[in-house]
């Protein structure tokens, strides 16, 4: 796939055959795996080596966020390649931080691996967490290993700071306030939908290639994503707070109403004004899919959604990547869609639950 030839990386692993975890055992695993990460923070004290990180951020709130990864659930190596998953798996538990408007600096890493996967498969992964640490400026502080039947198993742990003032909950939003998001929406999802198809075309016809040609963009936002750090810095220096924030993953419907619920309010939001990529438009016409029904309840795309006091319109009004689609309401007016065709529609979380059959 050529979204794989982009995934450089400046430090290589120097084994070249096939490589049972069995011969490194637990501890040689974590030392081989790890040996070549560099400490860039200050605030990491102590790293990977001891029995537990030390980290020192002074007088600043600390920032803990922890995401799951389980093969079968959240991804299917069947069309993720290893280094896609472990850069991914960085980046989804970064967001988290950014959401929050601060400042991401350390993550663990702990795998659960069984005995199909050599040394060298975990290379991949390890490969791809080195990347998106050097990209994002991020030490590797810690983790752990250990033997799986359930398949592949990645849990990342992300620590970061902000000052006190400038932590951003979900549960500020105020009457008025106006809805924003940043980059498009539905990306993720319509290329989870092309690889499915590439899939099952596979399966009946393991002769054909996968046809994914023009679709790089949208591949590329599902196997690829990328942590909204620069909006955060970006906000920063336009001097803005928003007044709450969360990150787009279970779907833009089901963020609005987390947003809503927390902070005791309504919202009006209007489809002409969602953020969809041409691409994203375009396939999912293909795929005889809904393009907005695709921004609502896709998720996985990774962008941040966040309010700000109509007093700060001027100083982002500007920024095209930044799409102002709403404003909130009061919490008796309900949370609901104005339609192109000026129909109002109740919005409704149908993105990704982690427990819905």
């Amino acid at each position: 796939m050529p979204i794989a030839d982009r995934l450089t990386l400046n430090i290589m692993f120097e084994n070249k055959e096939r490589t049972s975890l069995t011969e490194l055992g637990e501890f040689g695993l974590i030392k081989h795996l790890t040996e070549h990460f560099k400490i860039a923070h200050e605030s990491s004290v102590k790293g990977v080596g001891d029995d537990s990180a030390v980290l020192n951020f002074d007088h600043k709130q600390v920032l803990i966020s922890t995401d799951l990864l389980l093969e079968g659930i959240h991804f299917d190596l069947a069309y993720v390649p290893l280094m896609h998953l472990g850069y991914k798996a960085v980046q989804v538990n970064l967001s988290d931080i950014y959401a929050m408007n601060g400042m991401a600096t350390q993550i663990t890493v702990s795998l659960g691996v069984s005995s199909k996967f050599p040394l060298e498969a975990i290379e991949e992964i390890y490969k791809g967490i080195a990347l998106a640490c050097n990209k994002f400026n991020i030490d590797l502080v810690g983790g752990d290993t250990s033997a799986s039947r359930q398949g592949l198993v990645i849990s990342v742990t992300s620590i970061g700071y902000a000052e006190k003032d400038d932590v951003v909950y979900r549960n500020g939003a105020q009457e008025g306030d106006l809805l924003c998001v940043s980059g498009d929406l539905g990306g993720a999802y319509v290329g989870l939908q092309i690889l499915e198809r590439e899939k099952q075309i596979f399966l009946e016809n393991p002769q054909l290639q996968p046809d994914l040609e023009g679709k790089d963009y949208i591949i590329e936002r599902q196997l690829k994503p990328e942590g909204r750090k620069d909006m955060v810095d970006l906000l920063a220096q336009l001097k803005i707070k928003p007044t709450a924030m969360i990150d787009v993953s279970d779907g833009l419907a089901s963020e609005i109403l987390h947003i809503c619920n927390q902070s005791e309010k309504g919202c009006t939001i209007y489809e002409d004004k969602l953020p969809i990529d041409p691409m994203t438009y375009e396939t999912a016409r293909e795929l005889g899919l809904d393009p907005t029904v695709c921004a609502l309840n896709g998720g996985e795309d990774y962008e941040l959604l966040f309010t700000i006091k109509q007093s700060d319109y001027q100083k982002l009004k500007n920024d095209i990547d930044v799409s102002i689609i709403g404003h909130i309401t009061d919490k008796n007016e309900g949370v609901k869609m104005i339609s192109k065709s000026n129909v109002v529609h109740e919005l409704k979380a149908q993105g990704w639950n982690a427990f819905k059959k």
